[in-house]
């Protein structure tokens, strides 16, 4: 009953922009710019290398965004500090170090020219517009007695 009058389809009309379709609670926090000539999205990937990332147009125009990173880091240090006392551990506890973000593109983009690059920790992805002028989607049906 708590979900009630804001249930699951609801929420997501009012809380949750249209543009975001799924959000895996990481912390791949995104930025979204546009100029006149391209839409820029700038993410928050730490500690991912261009490797670890993958970028994929999926029907419709929906940019999937994911990340896959090792779990070996945490591995590592524990090997390094048998003998050691941990007091706290919150880097390598949120899960294996993944991430993925479903972004719906605008429609007027080129999707064959979408570039991308990760430098210090920030993945931006570059979809350049589309300002040709298209057709209208407005048009006149004519009307008959007959069908």
């Amino acid at each position: 009953m708590a979900d009630g009058i804001f249930g699951h389809p609801i929420r997501r009309l009012f809380w949750s922009p249209p543009i975001f379709r799924e959000w895996s609670g990481s912390t791949a926090l995104m930025d979204w710019l546009e100029s006149p000539t391209a839409h820029i999205f700038k993410i928050n990937v730490p500690g991912f290398s261009k490797e670890e990332i993958k970028l994929q147009l999926q029907e419709g125009n929906v940019l999937l965004v994911r990340g896959e990173g090792e779990e070996g880091n945490n591995k590592r240090e524990e090997a390094l500090s048998k003998d050691a006392v941990w007091h706290l551990a919150e880097r390598g506890a949120g899960g294996k170090g993944e991430f993925a973000r479903e972004i719906q593109l605008p429609e007027n983009v080129k999707v064959d020219q979408i570039k991308a690059q990760v430098e210090n920790g920030v993945l931006t992805v570059v979809v350049p517009k589309d300002n040709s002028s298209k057709q209208s989607r407005v048009r006149n049906i004519a009307i008959s007695s007959k069908l």
